[in-house]
């Protein structure tokens, strides 16, 4: 389910509308102007909670229930696929579920009122009467004909009884009539079944699958192979159970392999197609199941190291007890199995995930220039790997991740830890302020994974996130100087030699680009910045405007303009950037006198060519 938004529509209401999005995972939505410090922010009410609810998010309003009513009665239709929608009482006496009482509001309703310490106003008559909502099973339990649960739970409410086929402790647990000549039936079955207005169907997720393939092949061939699978009766003690129909899908709690192919796409595809996770082994691991195994095979131990991968994998996952219900089946790439556990299989336990790396780029500071894919990938990670600074240029986001700094200069070993966490199966945000790709991280993640070509490494999944840049923000701040060609340079001769520094100075300023300067001085290197400047007015005339952009994005944000001839070492250092411009950029003040520098681009030239 997608993450909660909790509606927050005063200052004062603030404190608790935290406390109810840690509760329960979500993010603080705040109306712009009436509070401050939220995660998200909108200044449309109505619409705001419209969107929210069309993008399936559950919806927590801490505001009264006509305010929700209101708002999300033009778009109610569906019931069967309404999200949450919860209203908490500001002075904390009562958390009320509006909709989607058998989608989640009705337990997510009870644990944020056990957490702030209040009742949950639940109305739902199965929740009532029986201490069950049939429609709303618990994790690891899938109801396969949701449609039918009305009419059931009304017979119920009429006083019928119902059988029980199967155990799961959560119907046990209730306050159903269970009856051995019940006229309704709850059925727990891993096999597929269609289910009645007198029979409901249950899923358990107890069936691992366990898959091989070689390398690149294609997804659609692999997805067909285990649809076979899944079309498969039972086998029992080398015999197949004639009485077995088809497996269900909703009983596959995961899709294991051997960590060789962590990285392969065909194996993704397959557990985004199955709405499951993916799961890896050693070749070690595995070998374990080589005992249990239909099909071993001697060419698969000399090629992997362990004499099956389907059939093992499957074995590994649905543990000592489980048992293959499905041996191994071919294609021309592709491998399964199907094995069955005792209980209620949690994927997460078994075998470790394909490790992520995301390097994303905070913007230059104010969480306003974040971008929401970076937020995305931040609050998803176990761990955050980066310099102090800019660990605490994302402290706002932080929600249990293990922060891992690193202080300046030990760049390389900062990556190296990001990858060598992540090749582990965590999921590791490498943090870089501005883009990761502009004098950042990125670069160097992907020279190491070149240059050393580490197995571990390589199966990891790397993305990158684009930040805004100091040059973009610097810019932004005054206009439009960056309007036509511009280039950046790095004025640090730590990694480049000065000579290859002078070098691209003389030919930024040859070429006429708007010239932005990176790490310009510091506490060793104070010269640099004047040899740039003396070289620029080589060929652009003193007035050329300058912006010194320091400390963008923060509470001592400083940005200046002044002339090329009146730039200066003082005053200027590694948190600033400056930005030159060509013999093109103009200077300009608006109304109240401030700065406006800009660099054409040629459209007024353009109209005089069309005689306009």
């Amino acid at each position: 389910m997608p993450e909660a938004a909790v509606i927050c529509l005063h200052s004062s209401a603030m404190d608790l509308a935290r406390q109810v999005a840690k509760i329960c995972g979500g993010k603080v939505h705040g109306l712009s102007g009436r509070t401050s410090g939220a995660r998200v922010e909108f200044s449309d009410t109505s619409n705001h909670l419209r969107s929210c609810f069309l993008k399936n998010q559950p919806v927590i309003g801490l505001c009264s229930t006509g305010i929700l009513i209101r708002s999300l009665a033009p778009v109610l239709s569906d019931k069967h696929k309404e999200p949450p929608v919860l209203a908490v009482a500001e002075d904390k006496n009562s958390v009320i579920p509006l909709l989607g009482g058998h989608h989640g509001a009705n337990d997510l309703a009870r644990k944020i009122a056990e957490g702030i310490g209040t009742a949950a106003a639940v109305t739902t008559a199965g929740d009532l009467r029986f201490g069950i909502a049939l429609d709303q099973p618990p994790e690891g339990l899938t109801l396969a004909n949701p449609e039918d649960a009305g009419t059931f739970m009304a017979e119920l409410h009429s006083g019928a009884k119902v059988q029980m086929e199967g155990f799961h402790a959560w119907f046990e647990q209730s306050g159903l009539l269970f009856h051995k000549e019940g006229m309704l039936t709850i059925r727990m079955t891993t096999e597929k079944a269609s289910g009645s207005a007198k029979e409901l169907v249950y899923h358990p997720k107890k069936l691992a699958l366990g898959v091989g393939c070689e390398r690149g092949c294609s997804p659609n061939e692999l997805i067909e192979l285990v649809v076979q699978a899944l079309a498969q009766k039972s086998m029992i003690d080398d015999e197949f159970s004639p009485g077995n129909q088809a497996w269900a899908v909703q009983s596959i709690a995961g899709v294991f392999s051997l960590d060789l192919k962590a990285d392969e796409p065909a194996v993704h595809a397959l557990a985004e197609y199955l709405k499951a996770p993916a799961r890896f082994f050693s070749a070690e691991e595995l070998e374990r199941e080589m005992p249990r195994l239909k099909n071993p095979s001697a060419a698969v131990f000399q090629e992997v190291g362990c004499h099956g991968v389907s059939e093992a994998a499957a074995l590994a996952a649905a543990g000592e007890t489980g048992r293959l219900v499905v041996p191994k089946l071919k294609s021309k790439h592709a491998t399964c199995a199907l094995a069955e556990s005792d209980g209620i299989l949690e994927a997460t336990k078994h075998g470790k995930a394909q490790g992520i790396l995301s390097v994303v780029g905070t913007g230059p500071g104010t969480s306003a220039w974040r971008l929401p894919e970076c937020t995305e990938w931040l609050s998803e990670a176990e761990d955050w790997v980066g310099y102090q600074l800019y660990l605490d240029l994302v402290e706002d986001l932080q929600q249990g991740q293990i922060l891992n700094d690193f202080p300046m200069g030990e760049e390389t070993e900062r990556v190296r830890y990001a990858l060598d966490l992540a090749s582990t199966g965590k999921n590791v945000a490498l943090v870089s302020s501005g883009d990761p790709g502009i004098y950042a991280m990125a670069s160097l993640v992907h020279e190491l994974l070149e240059r050393e070509n580490s197995k571990s490494w390589n199966r990891i999944m790397l993305r990158v996130s684009p930040g805004i840049s100091a040059l973009q923000a610097a810019a932004a701040r005054v206009g439009a100087p960056l309007g036509h060609d511009f280039c950046s340079i790095s004025l640090s001769d730590l990694l480049t030699s000065r000579e290859v520094i002078l070098q691209r100075l003389d030919a930024a300023a040859k070429a006429d680009f708007v010239v932005a300067l990176y790490n310009p001085v510091s506490s060793r290197r104070r010269e640099l910045l004047d040899v740039a400047r003396n070289l620029l007015l080589t060929y652009r005339l003193p007035e050329t405007p300058v912006i010194l952009a320091r400390n963008l994005g923060r509470p001592d944000e400083k940005v200046t303009v002044l002339k090329l001839e009146e730039l200066k070492t003082e005053g200027v250092d590694m948190l600033t950037v400056v930005l030159v411009g060509s013999t093109q950029t103009r200077l300009n003040y608006d109304s109240n006198g401030r700065p406006q520098v800009y660099t054409p681009r040629g459209y007024d030239q353009k109209l005089q060519n069309r005689g306009v």
